[in-house]
């Protein structure tokens, strides 16, 4: 899956969920203070990820990579490495 194509999906989340505007969704935006997520929207945000790339986000390897997401390029990368995880391990 292509950078772009996992942009485009996170995108889509952010603005159906939790009806952000499209024009706030920069890679560099942080996560709490510019778009106003808390802690109970990042739970819904990772069952959002979780269905809509097909993965599950594992407590004990995946907690800390979680924890240090500030902005969406962090996302981006986490999905990243999450699709490549899948690839290897099929």
């Amino acid at each position: 899956m292509s950078e772009q194509e996992i942009i485009e999906r996170v995108r889509k989340i952010l603005v159906e969920v939790f009806e952000l505007h499209e024009e706030d969704l920069t890679p560099d935006a942080t996560l709490y203070d510019q778009l106003g997520l808390d802690s109970l929207d990042s739970v819904d945000l990772v069952v959002a990820l979780e269905k809509e790339f097909g993965f599950k986000i594992e407590r004990a390897t995946d907690e800390e990579k979680i924890s240090a997401m500030r902005q969406l390029q962090d996302i981006y990368d986490f999905i990243h490495y999450k699709l490549e995880e899948l690839e290897c391990a099929s």
